[in-house]
């Protein structure tokens, strides 16, 4: 039984080290590797599946909003990056130049994208004209490159798989509700797919993105306390037209300029699946996005009757839409259900010689091990209701984590206590004061995650200065 269990002792306990235990599940689970380029990783089949899951089921809800994909090129000139003063100084720190085509130096030098505005606006320059042909509602999925100091599997890496959507209209008004619907996108997918509940608000001008109006954000909170920024929305009014020129002639055949937004959500979501659901055995994925759902596991693999049920129990499933695999491998059969959970399948079904005997099985499920003895002949419902029952029960529980782990500071002591002893977002007045923000981060490391968009007022006074309060913020610290 020892060597049985000698997969889920190499993982470090949750509550021991956060960080290490992180990292050993993204290493044993399989679902990355590092790569010989720094702060670049590889994505293996196992973290590759839960991305196309992911991408499959976002990429519906984008089209069904009108949305169509295209391609942009991985390379951006300097001047077409220039155009936009905020941005490119946004982004200047982090981006890889390519200097060099073959053996002869470029006359220009070019980015590989850290982002697509100016891609995109420079696009929309050339293809839009009237009011007839707006809106322009387009996304990529691709990848981007951030020079990072400091990387993490899924969380921060130079290079990430991502979506990232721009959007041109003719008002203020249509761009400003078309960011606000995305951002809702975003969080009602978190909550139902990923069985993670959002906080979701403003960004203040101080975190907003680099020449946005407004910037929109989903926070998630991690197991460790600390926020996890999982997708954003933003408003960029008509700067970025102003700078590009992108302008359109109205009904009143005057020229006007279009509004911008822009939006998107990376890989960095496979990690707040990872920090949210998993426990010191592995992975614990909810069912809607697990690359396999159902693993069947025969515990004599001599015996051709088990075996025969087995695949007709595959097949059956298979039918239904459901992931489903067998293990049909020599290894013993604690080993297999030690690596089924080390990989956070959400099912497991045992079937033996015993079971066959009975007409029945085992089911267990991955997040509560909760085993439950099933006929044969209802096996195929009982496992549509356990997938529903483990995806909703994921998310009551994350929700309930959420709730107990927001506190409110009344004063700076009490702010400076809660940041220290009370992991979790911490709600408090602000004045709108950037000082203040800096002295919160200076003095706690903790940072304004957003300005939620139900706001109340629980102190007349910013939690910092004393002066009025303007805004309710969640702060926290972050990753």
């Amino acid at each position: 039984m020892a060597k049985d269990k000698k997969l889920v002792e190499e993982i470090t306990a949750r509550e021991d080290d956060f960080a290490q235990w992180y990292t050993d599940v993204v290493k044993k689970a399989e679902l990355m590797d590092y790569s010989s380029i720094k702060g670049c990783m590889i994505f293996k089949p196992g973290g590759y599946a839960i991305w196309e899951n992911i991408q499959r089921e976002l990429d519906k809800k984008f089209k069904e909003v009108g949305v169509e994909n295209v391609y942009m090129p991985l390379f951006i000139p300097e001047s077409l990056l220039k155009k936009e003063s905020d941005h490119v100084e946004g982004f200047a720190p982090e981006c890889a130049w390519v200097t060099y085509g073959g053996l002869e130096p470029l006359q220009e030098r070019l980015a590989v994208r850290p982002t697509s505005e100016t891609l995109f606006c420079d696009l929309y320059h050339n293809i839009v004209q009237s009011y007839r042909d707006l809106p322009k509602l387009y996304n990529q999925w691709c990848s981007v490159v951030r020079w990072e100091k400091t990387t993490r599997p899924f969380l921060r890496s130079s290079e990430f798989l991502w979506q990232e959507g721009h959007t041109a209209h003719k008002t203020e008004e249509e761009a400003e509700e078309f960011t606000i619907k995305m951002l809702n996108i975003y969080s009602d997918f978190c909550r139902d797919y990923l069985a993670i509940p959002m906080i979701k608000g403003r960004k203040t001008d101080k975190e907003k993105f680099a020449g946005a109006k407004a910037t929109y954000t989903i926070e998630a909170l991690m197991h460790d306390g600390k926020a996890l920024q999982s997708g954003t929305s933003h408003n960029f009014g008509d700067g970025f037209a102003h700078a590009f020129d992108v302008t359109y002639t109205d009904e009143n055949n005057e020229l006007q300029h279009v509004h911008q937004t822009s939006w998107g959500v990376s890989t960095r979501l496979i990690g707040a699946i990872i920090m949210v659901h998993g426990d010191d055995s592995g992975l614990v994925l909810p069912p809607k996005v697990a690359p396999v759902q159902v693993v069947i596991v025969p515990i004599r693999t001599d015996d051709e009757a088990v075996a025969a049920k087995c695949n007709e129990v595959l097949d059956s499933l298979k039918k239904e839409d459901i992931r489903v695999k067998a293990d049909f491998s020599d290894k013993r059969p604690g080993w297999k259900f030690a690596e089924a959970e080390m990989r956070g399948i959400p099912l497991r079904v045992e079937i033996g010689p015993k079971d066959l005997e009975k007409g029945e099985c085992v089911i267990v499920r991955r997040d509560t091990r909760e085993k439950t003895v099933v006929k044969l002949d209802e096996l195929t419902e009982k496992i549509k209701e356990g997938l529903e029952t483990m995806q909703s029960d994921m998310l009551h529980r994350a929700e309930d984590f959420l709730n107990g782990h927001i506190s409110d500071a009344h004063t700076y002591d009490e702010f400076v206590d809660a940041v220290e002893n009370k992991p979790g977002f911490i709600r408090a007045m602000w004045c709108g004061d950037v000082a203040c923000e800096e002295k919160i981060k200076e003095d706690t490391t903790a940072t304004s995650r957003c300005m939620p968009f139900e706001q109340e007022k629980i102190d007349e006074k910013c939690v910092c200065c004393g002066k009025e309060a303007k805004k309710l913020v969640y702060w926290g610290k972050a990753y």
